[in-house]
């Protein structure tokens, strides 16, 4: 399907979408959350699609944020959608069936910290910039920033952020939990899609059933969780993925996961 605003593209069993709007920094407007919604749609039909890595075209930024162009003359009600809609692609990206890689290699602010923080994880270039500058502009974040980044980095921490709207470095944004990992920016792409492809080599049931059990268990007590986790091990066991890998594993033999989510 082609697109204005974005590039879906397969490597494999990776999808990659790319926010292709350069000349604005990649900045999102609500063409651009349509498209990536339509661009999930269909990775999501692809059952031989086991990861997804969402990137910025260009080497300045991978979201500088919501575009203020469009936020400028909207009233109240219509920025309360504005924001739903940005917390509802936050949410399907959090809440999506395979896993999902922040490629951070440039600008991230606003709206493009809180689309990196919705995936599973980030790695970033050593250019990369974080922020939530929306205080500077008289607002707050409206895409899940101030829910995400205190759950990713304290409450402290992502007080400070949202109430300086100050930008940190990528080495920071480590420091404080919030990047995975940091790659001189001509690495970024190849070890992104490393461990992209590491992950894509693995079980889709097992895949789904950590990302799941992490996320849901996350907001619940130990207790609860840990039942959740017996019971996802339990299917997991079930599953032709587990067989395979188990065989495997005692015929000394590299597995072969073709399992699938239905």
């Amino acid at each position: 399907m082609a697109y204005e605003t974005i590039i879906s593209q397969k490597h494999g069993k990776v999808a990659v979408i790319k926010f292709n709007r350069p000349k604005a920094l990649n900045a999102i407007n609500p063409q651009v959350v349509a498209e990536v919604q339509k661009a999930l749609d269909e990775i999501e039909k692809d059952p031989s699609i086991k990861v997804l890595v969402l990137t910025g075209e260009g080497e300045k930024a991978f979201v500088a944020g919501a575009d203020i162009s469009y936020m400028v003359n909207l009233s109240p009600l219509a920025a309360r959608k504005w924001s739903q809609e940005g917390h509802d692609l936050g949410s399907r990206i959090e809440n999506f069936p395979i896993p999902v890689i922040a490629c951070v290699n440039g600008f991230a602010l606003g709206g493009g910290t809180e689309m990196a923080m919705a995936c599973d994880f980030i790695y970033a270039s050593e250019t990369a910039k974080f922020g939530q500058p929306e205080i500077n502009l008289g607002l707050i974040p409206g895409f899940g920033g101030t829910q995400r980044l205190s759950r990713l980095v304290g409450k402290a921490m992502a007080k400070e952020l949202c109430m300086t709207g100050g930008m940190i470095t990528a080495q920071e944004a480590k420091t404080i939990g919030l990047v995975n990992k940091v790659f001189p920016a001509d690495k970024l792409w190849e070890e992104t899609m490393k461990t992209a492809e590491l992950i894509a080599s693995k079980g889709k049931v097992s895949l789904r059933a950590v990302k799941q059990c992490i996320d849901r268990g996350y907001d619940t007590d130990l207790r609860r969780a840990c039942q959740m986790e017996s019971d996802a091990f339990g299917f997991c066991v079930a599953s032709p993925d587990a067989k395979e890998g188990m065989s495997a594993f005692l015929e000394k033999r590299k597995p072969d996961f073709k399992g699938e989510l239905e």
